[in-house]
Order: structure tokens, then sequence, then C-alpha cells
């Protein structure tokens, strides 16, 4: 009697996993048809982005903070590309860069924004706008790099605005 319940048990565990498991994948095939070509193009660069860096921790190429910094930042690319692709309904995305604190630098140079006093859609240095933070494993900035003609746009502006 002790058996039987034991692989009842066992056989419910695990049609249970199953079940679950297909209707994950249903809610992924839902979702990839969700967006365009452009917006699945740039979730499935992400994810084979994921693959390079599972590969290379698997081979011991990478170090474990090295792979848990670059996961984490491919989860916050793939968070705002998703919102953004949500919020516009459109099948665009800018370039999106995704930096933590201490990366600030690698954007910005010697002199970075301090992150406390940027807001959310604000242009900074004609180059990026704040896209703002995600928090995936560690909190990370996102930015949207403004293309040639945006760039453009904003230097005509202000030359426009010191002129007297």
């Amino acid at each position: 009697m002790a058996t039987f319940k034991g692989r009842l048990s066992a056989l419910s565990l695990v049609a249970f996993c199953a079940l679950t498991s297909v209707h994950a994948n249903q809610r992924l095939q839902v979702s990839s048809d969700e967006f365009g070509p452009v917006v699945r193009a740039y979730l499935g660069y992400l994810k084979n982005e994921q693959e390079v860096v599972d590969d290379r921790v698997s081979r011991r190429e990478v170090s474990t903070n090295y792979y848990r910094h670059n996961s984490n930042r491919i989860k916050a690319l793939r968070q705002m590309a998703i919102r953004l692709a949500r919020e516009t309904h459109n099948d665009y995305l800018p370039e999106l860069e995704a930096v933590s604190g201490a990366e600030m630098g690698l954007l910005f140079g010697s002199n970075p924004p301090p992150p406390a006093q940027m807001k959310i859609g604000e242009v900074l240095r004609n180059t990026f706008r704040f896209l703002g933070v995600v928090r995936s494993g560690e909190v990370f900035y996102l930015f949207a790099r403004l293309d040639p003609y945006e760039q453009a746009e904003l230097n005509e502006k202000q030359s426009a605005v010191r002129r007297p």
C-alpha cells in the first residue's frame, strides 16, 4: 500500500511537471507572436548572447561573477525591449545599452552623470536617452542611443539657442 501511494505521488508530480511545461511552452509561443519581426529578432539575438555566455562559463573561460553580471545585463535588456515594444505597439527598438553604476564611464567617459539625478526620458550628452532602471539581480541603467538624425536635430536646436 505504501509503495502504491508513493508511485501515485510520483506519477502525479510527473504529470504536473509535464502540464506545467506544456503550458509554459504555449505561453512562450503566444508571446513570440505578440511582436513583429524586428523585436523578435532582437529577442532572439539576446537569447543567442545568453547561450554564448552559458557556453563560456561551462568551459570555465569566464568567472562566475562575469557570468552572473552579463546574464543579468541580458535579462535587463530583454525586459526593457519587451516593455518598449508593448508600450509603443511598434516593431522598432532603438539601440539599447545597459550599464551598472560602476560602468557608467563606458558610455559617458571620465565624468558620467550622477545616476540619482537622471530623469526618465532625459537626453544625456546628445547621445543617449535615459529609459530607466531595471533590477535583474543587480541594478542596471538603461539607455537608448539616439540615431544620427535625432543627434543632428538636438545639436541644431542647441546652436540656435546659443545664437542671439
